[in-house]
């Protein structure tokens, strides 16, 4: 109990202002921790704010067009969190009124929401006493108790979730679950923690033990697999250019993007060619030329990606084509944006 109520004492004199702290209303609860899966505050902060201005209610959001909310989305990553969380808001919505499952458990039915978020939201707007483990968590309490678990393993979120249990305050768990998550946020940080400032620096097992930096355990590493895109960036006469929508399921699904020649390992520029003079013989291609001098790397959780664009200018008009002045209307990954910006395209 002492802990806790150290914890709780440290957090209401230096938690941060965030808006979705400040409402025990779910949806902006629910949006934000979305919205934080996987992503800093100072990054998510300003998509918060951008989708409660477009969709101040969940009726809104579940009313939006999916491009719409994609393009919103643009450049927060991760795309699979908007398309469910879109999918959600229209289920919340149109099947139960508007309202929110009120309890962990039933949260848990809903498509995007996993044991952590439906916490998240069962103690933060509806009080239930239930405990928040994130990676924040798994942190403080794997250094301030000595807990040697590799989190990566399958049985890990069970003890850590048992053990924050036995800390979680039962008259106050939403102030609780913020606290020991914004202590690991600002500081029990992973790397370099200023461990003289600590509040617990008298009763952290890590620091007794020196293994402040060995803490957590974490011993499953992500494979990387490299992947090689050449896009294509046609050009016709009259200043229009072709894009796709990504329909497979993966990582862009729905997003859009230039045609695409992908290769499992890297070409030269002559192979390049033959490749798009093989399978664009139709459109009568003039010239062909690469547009950055280095090769883009876009690193994903699972993928690194090594990234050419091309211009390939054509004599033919581009049937079903697209003016450039259009291109930004349209939800794209970031990597392509951000080339289209660049390039002014």
């Amino acid at each position: 109990m002492e802990f806790s109520n150290s914890l709780l004492h440290w957090y209401l004199q230096n938690k941060r202002d965030l808006p979705w702290r400040n409402t025990s209303h779910p949806y902006p609860i629910w949006l934000s921790e979305i919205m934080l899966q996987q992503t800093r505050v100072a990054q998510g902060l300003p998509y918060f704010l951008s989708f409660m201005d477009a969709f101040p209610t969940v009726f809104d959001l579940a009313k939006a067009d999916e491009e719409q909310v994609l393009k919103l989305w643009q450049g927060l990553g991760y795309y699979s969190r908007a398309r469910n969380m879109h999918k959600t808001a229209q289920i919340i919505a149109f099947d139960l009124n508007g309202n929110f499952p009120n309890n962990y458990n039933d949260l848990l039915k809903l498509k995007g929401i996993g044991e952590y978020t439906a916490a998240a939201i069962a103690s933060f707007a509806f009080n239930e006493v239930v405990p928040v483990v994130d990676g924040n968590v798994y942190r403080v309490l794997a250094r301030y108790f000595n807990v040697e678990t590799d989190i990566a393993s399958s049985s890990a979120r069970k003890e850590f979730t048992a053990l924050a249990k036995e800390l979680i305050l039962n008259d106050n768990p939403a102030q609780f679950n913020q606290a020991i998550m914004e202590f690991g946020a600002l500081q029990c940080v992973p790397k370099n923690p200023n461990c003289e400032i600590c509040i617990f620096n008298s009763s952290c097992a890590a620091l007794q033990k020196k293994k402040v930096a060995e803490l957590p355990i974490k011993l499953k590493k992500t494979k990387v697999t490299n992947k090689y895109f050449n896009y294509l960036i046609f050009l016709d006469d009259s200043e229009t250019t072709l894009i796709n929508k990504r329909t497979e399921k993966g990582i862009w699904h729905n997003l859009y993007e230039f045609p695409v020649i992908e290769t499992e390992n890297e070409i030269d520029f002559d192979v390049l060619s033959k490749l798009v003079h093989e399978n664009y013989s139709d459109l009568k291609i003039k010239d062909i030329s690469i547009y950055n001098e280095n090769q883009i790397i876009h690193k994903l959780s699972h993928q690194k990606l090594h990234i050419n664009f091309y211009k390939v200018e054509v004599s033919n008009k581009l049937m079903n084509g697209i003016s450039l002045n259009s291109l930004r209307n349209y939800p794209f990954p970031i990597v392509i944006y951000n080339f289209i910006e660049k390039y002014s395209i």
